[in-house]
């Protein structure tokens, strides 16, 4: 009969665990290399990078359906020129049965903002508020014209499902601060998952380990973190040492078996969620000054304001990964971009700024990337008339547009008061300072200290990466 203290004897229990963690903490144990060994053992222990990196953490704000760049960040004066006018040159259109060659100027107002005088409508008042904090970039290009693919080559580096996103790379090579708490976090939208579902947050074919934790956009954000009445206290202590136990020894008898090994890091960092989590997601914490600054009770922000509040409190906690998404197609204003296009703005504009002004008081920012975009822009044309008169363009919105849109960064080694690259007079095409996503991928990974060449997973004898393009290139140009 095997006892509780056969098991702590044999470090099983929860203090050999917490052992093993403070000396691999203090380097005292040997570090995992990146060389993807199918007999390696897998964790979210921190790991210092291979160079000196000035990002610690990220925070990605991504606006899935595609922002239209042309109506808030990208002003085209020769579109409103042209307005109604035939499209003087080649356009690429993804669904040609709604398409037009007729042009649309933005309907809303352009103007200059911050010492920077960086250009923003409108439509994001907030946003324009923290120009000089941020880098725009305004020359971003995929090329592939449909929504999956161009999420795909966003999050995992290819046009092709089933790999690992960039939040999973992140923790590959670095680890997380806190292992009380999942080392990269998915905050989804109460509307719905984006396109693709987990597909933005899976960790592919990396270890699961690697996974992004999905917390609820609801409340109880966190499923069952309270144990039943029966396991409360030092019977749950007991029955987890016990279970600990059972399952490091099934480990042991199965060597390279990541997926068993991934589960019971899960359920131990499940029990250490009890606590750390329930602290994490406590908004009370909070000054009723700082949640205004989210929009916080108030209707049309207190969803996304909320879950950009978690973000910085899991950040500022050693999270190193959070993504927050917006609902399915939130952005993507075929129809009605008149109304709908201001609705998405009114959603994200405050919160997302505040996210910024926020990390920046508490001295976040310097080590903590934020980044904001979709996965596409918009075409400078009308689509999807339905036989309303010329005149009438309640109706009308703008098709998709991957080969120059924009999007921005801030913080973690970006500068600030940045714009970087231009689109053609029509902003249909990226044509200065072309940034390629993998551009943009080996840019992050170097903020991090991490090495895009380097920063490898061994899977059928092939080192596989996140960066798939071979003439990616760190964009120096966006670095403070």
């Amino acid at each position: 009969m095997l006892t509780r203290r056969h098991f702590l004897e044999r470090g099983y229990g929860l203090g050999g665990i917490a052992l093993a963690t403070l000396l691999q903490e203090q380097g005292l144990l040997a570090n995992p290399t990146l060389s993807g060994d199918a007999h390696q053992s897998y964790d979210n222990l921190p790991k210092a990078p291979p160079s000196f990196g000035k990002a610690k953490a990220m925070i990605s704000m991504f606006m899935q359906g595609g922002p239209s760049h042309i109506d808030l960040f990208d002003p085209k004066p020769e579109l409103n020129r042209l307005d109604g006018k035939d499209f003087p040159g080649e356009v690429k259109y993804d669904d040609a049965a709604g398409a037009s060659r007729e042009v649309m100027g933005c309907p809303w107002k352009f103007s200059k903002h911050g010492e920077s005088g960086m250009d923003f409508s409108e439509l994001v008042p907030n946003m324009a508020g923290i120009a000089d904090d941020i880098t725009m970039i305004r020359s971003m290009h995929t090329g592939v014209n449909n929504h999956g693919q161009s999420i795909n080559a966003l999050h995992n580096g290819s046009i092709l499902t089933g790999r690992p996103t960039l939040g999973s790379w992140v923790t590959y090579g670095l680890g997380s601060e806190n292992q009380n708490l999942p080392a990269y976090v998915a905050l989804t939208d109460p509307r719905g998952l984006p396109v693709l579902g987990v597909d933005n947050f899976t960790n592919g074919w990396l270890p699961s380990v690697y996974q992004g934790t999905v917390i609820r956009p609801k409340e109880p954000r966190i499923l069952n973190l309270d144990p039943p009445m029966s396991l409360k206290g030092a019977a749950q202590e007991r029955y987890l040492d016990f279970v600990g136990g059972l399952n490091r020894r099934h480990l042991e008898e199965r060597p390279g078996e990541t997926e068993l090994e991934a589960r019971i890091q899960s359920f131990e960092l499940a029990a250490r969620m009890q606590v750390a989590a329930k602290e994490a997601l406590d908004l009370s914490q909070e000054s009723e000054a700082t949640k205004a600054m989210y929009g916080i009770g108030v209707k049309e922000t207190d969803d996304f304001g909320t879950r950009c509040l978690i973000a910085r409190r899991l950040i500022e906690r050693g999270v190193r990964f959070v993504s927050i998404f917006t609902g399915n197609q939130t952005w993507d204003n075929h129809t009605s971009i008149l109304t709908s296009l201001p609705a998405a703005c009114v959603y994200v504009d405050k919160p997302a700024a505040a996210l910024v002004r926020d990390l920046k008081q508490r001295g976040l920012l310097d080590t903590t990337i934020v980044h904001w975009g979709g996965e596409m822009g918009r075409l400078p044309v009308i689509q999807n008339r339905a036989g309303a008169a010329k005149g009438d363009r309640k109706s009308v919105g703008r098709d998709h547009n991957t080969y120059g849109f924009s999007m921005w960064v801030a913080g973690g080694g970006f500068k600030g008061g940045h714009t970087h690259g231009a689109t053609d007079e029509f902003g249909h095409k990226a044509v200065e300072n072309v940034v390629n996503h993998f551009d943009y991928h080996a840019t992050l990974l170097h903020l991090f200290g991490l090495d895009p060449k380097s920063l490898v997973y061994k899977r059928n004898g092939t080192d596989q990466s996140l960066i798939t393009d071979p003439t990616a290139r760190v964009v120096r140009e966006l670095l403070a």
